[in-house]
């Protein structure tokens, strides 16, 4: 096994942070921190309304994805977190003269809260990475875009396949053939968003089971058990890691939203086609994190996907204390606790997702969160969510390096 190595990269044309990286590359992917709508220059929000803020954030992607050799074009998948969810036009608007080539996957979602006053948008990135990570050679891997008439039509790729991975677009509960979000409440959106993602996985032959990490953006959130019922009925044999984020609002008012990660053994040109079932999905759990009734971790190929971990004692299933810096320390010691059941460190991480009730609490979190790392700090996001499950003050999830990948 060749050890592949972590490549951490900060840019002068984009804001630095001394809590994160700006992009961790491993292998064939670069992991973006989320950008926000500030200028470089000044390390200030830019002026004006939702059109300016979203160009500045792609802005800085496109400065950080230049500084490492790369174009916006290489883009697989954006994520964007907005104040009000009305605000999708204009977004798209601007988000449209980024791209010269296909517009890569998207999933939108409003949150509660932004980690900067004033902020009306934030934006993360995953970028391809064909030259991958020392000591693997430079390939000129093909990136794959596609679409099926079996899933809901938007402007943004159903899919886009780049090495092992498939990254799909999130998908809403709209019935593809009359375009309306289906009729019901919660259950029957949640099995309309599962049936899609489940066409748009047969049309590129794939299955449920290659999925490696769901997230799933409620509306309520008190709807969790409801769609993990409904989970359970797609997912009947394995469960993958899965991280549940309260939304403020969601696309064409809609109470569920799912967003997937997919294993894609059969990678892209010029790797040679192998059946999906030859890498193996390796799915783990550890006493010594919070049980629950989904994987703690799924590897495929040179990553590890880590549920969203509460601040919960894995001996009592109970949440610590009532304090964000406990809270916040718990949350990270369930992820040490499973990267070390899976022989890693904290310092493999490439990438953390943060949700936070109180976003003023950022700057406790960001206190405890460095003493978790000795190396270069991986790729961030935070947003403010309005609810996290138990209750919590704090949810983290993790995506983490996995050099020695998984067998065939």
């Amino acid at each position: 096994m060749s050890e592949i190595k972590k490549n951490s990269r900060n840019t002068e044309n984009a804001p630095k942070s001394p809590f994160s990286t700006q992009t961790v590359a491993f292998s064939h992917y670069n992991n973006f921190s989320a950008q926000l709508p500030v200028d470089p220059k000044t390390g200030e929000l830019v002026s004006g309304g939702i059109k300016e803020q979203a160009k500045q954030c792609l802005t800085n992607i496109q400065a950080i994805a230049e500084s490492i050799g790369h174009v916006m074009d290489d883009a697989v998948k954006l994520t964007v977190f907005l104040k009000n969810i009305s605000d999708i036009e204009a977004v798209d608007e601007v988000y449209k003269t980024f791209f010269k080539k296909e517009l890569p996957t998207r999933t939108t979602v409003a949150v509660a809260a932004l980690p900067l006053d004033g902020a009306l948008i934030q934006i993360d990135a995953l970028i391809l990475n064909g030259e991958g990570t020392t000591p693997q050679k430079a390939l000129d891997l093909v990136k794959v875009t596609r679409n099926t008439e079996n899933a809901p039509k938007s402007i943004h790729a159903h899919s886009v396949a780049f090495s092992h991975y498939n990254n799909l677009s999130a998908q809403l509960p709209i019935d593809p053939k009359s375009g309306e979000i289906v009729a019901g409440g919660v259950k029957e959106q949640a099995e309309q968003s599962l049936k899609n993602i489940k066409a748009i996985l047969e049309s590129i032959g794939h299955v449920m089971n290659d999925v490696v990490k769901t997230t799933i953006f409620l509306k309520d959130i008190s709807d969790a058990e409801i769609v993990s019922e409904v989970l359970a009925k797609f997912f009947p044999n394995y469960v993958p890691a899965r991280t549940i984020v309260s939304a403020s609002a969601l696309p064409l008012n809609a109470l569920v939203q799912i967003d997937v990660a997919v294993s894609h053994g059969d990678g892209t040109p010029p790797q040679l086609p192998e059946d999906t079932r030859f890498l193996v999905i390796e799915a783990n759990n550890t006493e010594n994190a919070p049980k629950v009734p989904y994987s703690h971790t799924v590897a495929y190929s040179h990553y590890n996907h880590i549920a969203g971990q509460l601040p919960l004692v894995p001996e009592n299933n109970q949440i610590v204390g009532s304090g964000i810096k406990e809270q916040t320390a718990q949350c990270l010691n369930n992820i040490k606790a499973i990267v070390e059941s899976i022989d890693h460190k904290m310092d493999d991480i490439v990438k953390i997702n943060i949700q936070l009730k109180n976003i003023e609490d950022l700057t406790a979190v960001n206190e405890i969160s460095t003493t978790f790392f000795n190396g270069d700090l991986p790729a961030r996001t935070v947003i403010g969510v309005s609810a996290i499950p138990a209750n919590a003050l704090i949810q983290i999830d993790a995506v983490v390096s996995n050099s020695e990948g998984t067998p065939a």
